[in-house]
């Protein structure tokens, strides 16, 4: 059983959060909006999920344990990896926590980690790709997020490091025609020099990314073979419009100052619980309804299976298990 002394807690440095939106940005390419969310709180969520899974590398190669990086699995996202521990597959399954409330009592209190759901939603663990020796491992980032409009202008404000996109809409991230968007023309009504970041996709479905310097109200020709535009990264709030038109769409497509949202994580901390196998998972698990208020969340999306964090293994026993694995190669 796990107890307060078993968690391993470290602060999630901006490193980690920069390599969290680089991916999270990129996903844009093939995620889908669920009908009534942000897109936004996604991004979140995958900005502190890729920070936990670099941090565990970073972990495991501080402390000499070997490990392999192998591509994901179908079911999961495109050019995802997962970290591959004595020829076991590790999935991280980790939990942002913005809470104001919680995340204080988790500071004071890390032992409330203790009582939560360790969550794997059914259809994942469902999934075929499986073996029973695979591993799960669960961890949890805590942190504030200036998500509202007043936050990020207080966080702009005292100087906080923030990271501002705009998610294009479906049509402009996935044509149904795969065809050039260009020539495409940017504008700002900015009475200051702006700098823009477009991203999206070339006529391959590479990743394609370019950076801009809009002068005051003054349209700028792009040549760029972009096929999709996925997002648009400004590195300060603009004050006035930004305006994209596409020839082939015939489509001026506007962002107005307030259409701007906040990546960045503040003040976040990484707490590494503990983990289970996927067949031990499987016997030990008890199902969570979809609608369910648990610790992580006010409702939860979909069914989930589920063990007490505390009933996990620790990550000291998984690293002398590492070990032991490699030995027997």
């Amino acid at each position: 059983m796990l107890t307060a002394s078993h968690l391993l807690r470290l602060p999630c440095t901006p490193d980690l959060i920069e390599g969290g939106i680089a991916y999270a940005t990129r996903s844009l390419t093939y995620a889908f909006d669920r009908a009534g969310s942000s897109p936004y709180d996604r991004l979140r969520r995958v900005v502190a999920n890729v920070a936990v899974e670099l941090a565990f590398r970073r972990i495991l190669s501080q402390q000499n344990i070997p490990f392999e990086v192998k591509s994901s699995l179908p079911f999961t996202d495109h050019e995802r990896y997962d970290v591959s521990l004595g020829g076991r597959r590790c999935d991280v399954k980790s939990f942002l926590i913005s809470n104001s409330q919680q995340v204080s009592k988790i500071r004071s209190s890390p032992n409330i980690l203790l009582s939560a759901p360790a969550l794997v939603p059914s259809d994942q663990h469902a999934a075929d790709g499986h073996a029973d020796t695979d591993l799960y491992l669960f961890a949890f980032v805590s942190g504030l997020i200036a998500a509202s409009q007043a936050d990020l202008k207080k966080a702009i404000d005292t100087r906080q490091r923030h990271y501002l996109v705009h998610a294009m809409p479906q049509e402009w991230r996935k044509p149904l025609n795969w065809n050039p968007l260009g020539p495409l023309a940017l504008k700002s009504e900015s009475d200051e020099e702006l700098l823009v970041e477009v991203s999206g996709q070339d006529e391959a479905r590479g990743f394609l990314t370019r950076t801009f310097s809009l002068p005051p109200k003054t349209k700028v020709t792009i040549h760029e073979p972009f096929y999709s535009l996925t997002s648009v990264h400004v590195r300060r709030l603009p004050d006035a419009r930004v305006g994209i038109f596409s020839a082939t769409r015939n489509e001026t497509y506007i962002i107005a100052p307030l259409d701007w949202a906040n990546l960045w994580l503040h003040g976040m901390d990484i707490y590494f619980t503990g983990y289970v196998s996927r067949g031990e998972f499987r016997q030990r698990a008890r199902a969570i309804s979809a609608g369910s208020r648990v610790f992580q969340y006010s409702t939860t999306h979909a069914k989930n299976l589920a063990m007490t964090i505390s009933d996990l293994n620790s990550l000291d026993e998984l690293f002398a298990n590492v070990r032991a694995w490699e030995a027997k190669k």
